[in-house]
């Protein structure tokens, strides 16, 4: 997709999925595209459909949440389009993990027992849930990889205060017990998550996506502890499938590494694992819509019109 203009445009920001314009610095509109990165990379080819399932994905969940904390999101104009207010970010990503995965599982592997000075317990297997969910936080990273972080750091570093750590830890834990809750309707599980928050006007908002399968994992409840017990691979849908093929392929985006070759046949499994992801989680038909470029602009400017009048 290339790039929009709009009138009262005051800034342009590209990310490795969606592409964000800041209008008379006050409204944010973001485009979901179906780039696709995997450990900080882009990958060299577009996925059918991704932005769109992840903008309703997306928008879903922010309005299923929006009595536990105000957020950014105003309006979905387009099928991969969110239009909402402008805040000012918090330089810190809340992790909150409910198992023994991913990131988590590799450093408990290699031996460590902490993970952003969280202590975890003995004696755990890959895919077991903590006895309370832990929070994980990483620095947001303008480029490149974002780091772990603990949360005295944070304080220490003026990155947020004690104050707004509370306030964000509440509602992380609020959030992801919400997110466990919508999924445990439809037979899944949220093993984790990461949320972004900001300030306006003093108050914490929740921005970007949430429980999406770019921002986090889930598995099927169904047969998990008979996968537990006999050491099996937990059947999921999340990203991981993605990062799993290119792990398969020598490719963890390290230095002198090259991106694996993404054939028609891999870009369509991987949209139909994406579009699986949305039918299970929001318990809907997927309805794939191809707007123009035309078209799509069109509904920002209206929406920002109405959204300004």
């Amino acid at each position: 997709m290339s790039q929009f203009h709009f009138s009262e445009q005051t800034a342009f920001y590209q990310g490795k999925v969606r592409d964000v314009y800041t209008i008379a610095d006050k409204w944010l509109v973001m485009v979901a595209s179906n780039r696709i990165s995997a450990f900080d990379v882009i990958l060299p080819k577009p996925i059918p459909y991704k932005g769109q399932v992840l903008n309703q994905v997306a928008a879903y969940m922010l309005d299923a949440t929006k009595d536990i904390c105000p957020n950014w999101l105003k309006d979905t104009p387009a099928p991969n389009v969110a239009v909402g207010i402008k805040c000012e970010p918090l330089k810190v990503e809340m992790v909150i993990r409910g198992n023994l995965t991913g990131h988590a599982w590799r450093t408990y592997s290699s031996g460590l027992r902490t993970l952003c000075g969280v202590a975890l317990p003995e004696g755990l297997k890959e895919n077991d849930y903590f006895p309370t969910p832990i929070i994980t936080p990483s620095t947001k990273a303008d480029e490149g990889h974002d780091e772990d972080i603990s949360k005295e750091e944070i304080i220490e570093k003026g990155l947020i205060s004690a104050e707004q750590w509370e306030i964000v830890e509440d509602y992380t834990r609020k959030l992801f017990a919400r997110g466990k809750e919508l999924a445990a309707k439809q037979g899944l599980i949220l093993v984790d998550t990461k949320y972004e928050f900001g300030i306006l006007d003093g108050e914490v908002i929740l921005m970007d996506e949430i429980h999406t399968p770019d921002s986090s994992r889930y598995f099927y409840a169904d047969g998990f502890e008979e996968r537990q017990a006999k050491g099996e691979h937990q059947k999921q849908l999340s990203k991981e499938f993605v990062r799993e093929w290119l792990i398969e392929n020598n490719f963890m985006g390290k230095e002198g590494q090259t991106v694996p070759e993404m054939t028609d046949e891999k870009t369509n499994e991987i949209s139909k694992r994406y579009i699986e992801l949305y039918e299970k989680v929001i318990g809907k038909q997927f309805v794939p819509e191809d707007w123009s470029e035309e078209k799509t602009k069109q509904a920002i400017v209206d929406s920002l019109a109405k959204l300004q009048a």
